[in-house]
């Protein structure tokens, strides 16, 4: 197994970047004590949005919606069926794809499936053409459904490495089921971590000086900040068979990992980010290519929670010697390692895509 792995020290302030049922910051016992914890679900999701707000060239293009028969319908018209028909058509797929939302389908409407469809715009357009080239030699026709996964395949994901990243379960077709390539751990801090309260008051800007000095509203918000350590690992072998993205040339390959790495080291999760901003750059990153061998976080760097002062010097100096005890205990062997800040990001993305093939 060919493997890319980040592993990423970033301190946070205060912050509620990722939120439970009750609205405070997730936590995990760890080591014995309570760390905050950002979920892997949570970290993918910041990073698909940052794929596609700034580097539109990466193919980060996949949707994962309810909404997918708008944007069949759309695509049906496109080649070449009148509106009625498209939407009749794009209601029949959407339903075979991810069954229809019962309560959902009302006169006038456009109906929802029930649950998240992840489609990369190339396989929605594959299946649109398909479908209408059917429906135009007979418009009857909608025993199509069997070979929707067919035309999707056809396609690729030649727009849709988010998909092939992150991977995408369908239960009402498994054959568009995919392993995703990349993988997360959930990250913790390296410390102890229990979290705060804000207590907030607001004021009635209408109510006259004069009746009381008490607060229109009153609440309290849950934080914390914390030095988390992420892991990030995407196996490139899987990512370029056949079933991922094994049609693009090594240049594109290379384009989709370098957004998949800058993205992963630079994507915040967006909870309160107006009320608790809390963007900041990671504060170490070590990039290691591995030409064999499977995938091994450091997460045990801090099983004793790192205590005191100077808690990014610490935990560094904690990841580090953990590695070097690794590499001698079990002949972990890396192939490229390159740090963060010693070198910049744009060094460490140039290195390690130099093994994409």
């Amino acid at each position: 197994m060919k493997l890319i792995e980040l592993h990423i020290l970033q301190s946070f302030p205060v912050s509620c970047l990722n939120r439970d049922d009750v609205g405070a910051p997730k936590s995990a016992t760890f080591g014995g004590v309570p760390r905050a914890r950002l979920s892997s679900q949570c970290l993918k999701r910041a990073i698909r949005e940052y794929a596609q707000d700034n580097l539109p060239e990466a193919r980060f293009g996949g949707e994962r919606t309810k909404l997918i028969v708008q944007p069949l319908a759309a695509a049906l018209e496109k080649n070449g069926l009148e509106a009625k028909s498209a939407m009749e058509h794009a209601t029949h797929i959407a339903d075979k794809l991810a069954k229809l939302d019962a309560k959902s389908v009302k006169d006038g409407e456009v109906p929802q499936v029930g649950t998240l469809t992840f489609l990369a715009p190339s396989e929605l357009e594959a299946i649109a053409a398909k479908v209408a080239e059917l429906v135009k030699a007979n418009p009857k026709v909608k025993d199509y459904e069997k070979k929707l996964d067919q035309f999707a395949k056809g396609a690729g994901l030649m727009d849709g490495a988010d998909i092939a990243l992150f991977g995408r379960m369908a239960a009402s077709m498994p054959s568009l089921t995919l392993e995703g390539a990349a993988m997360f751990s959930h990250a913790l801090s390296t410390h102890k971590t229990e979290n705060d309260l804000d207590f907030f008051s607001a004021v009635d800007d209408r109510k006259p000086k004069g009746d009381d000095a008490g607060a229109g509203m009153i609440g309290t918000l849950e934080f914390n900040s914390a030095v988390y350590y992420r892991y990030a690992a995407v196996n490139l072998d899987l990512l370029f068979d056949e079933d991922h993205l094994g049609k693009l040339t090594t240049n594109e390959r290379k384009k989709v990992v370098a957004a998949f790495i800058e993205a992963t080291a630079l994507a915040v999760p967006g909870a309160r980010k107006n009320s608790m901003n809390a963007s900041v750059p990671p504060s170490y990153v070590l990039g290691i290519y591995k030409e064999a061998g499977q995938p091994v976080q450091l997460i045990n760097a801090f099983e004793t929670p790192i205590r005191g002062t100077g808690l990014i010097a610490a935990s560094c100096k904690a990841l580090e010697e953990h590695l070097a005890s690794l590499k001698t205990a079990w002949g972990i062997t890396t192939t490229e390692e390159v740090i963060v800040p010693t070198a910049p990001l744009a060094t460490l993305i140039e290195k390690l895509t130099s093994h994409v093939q």
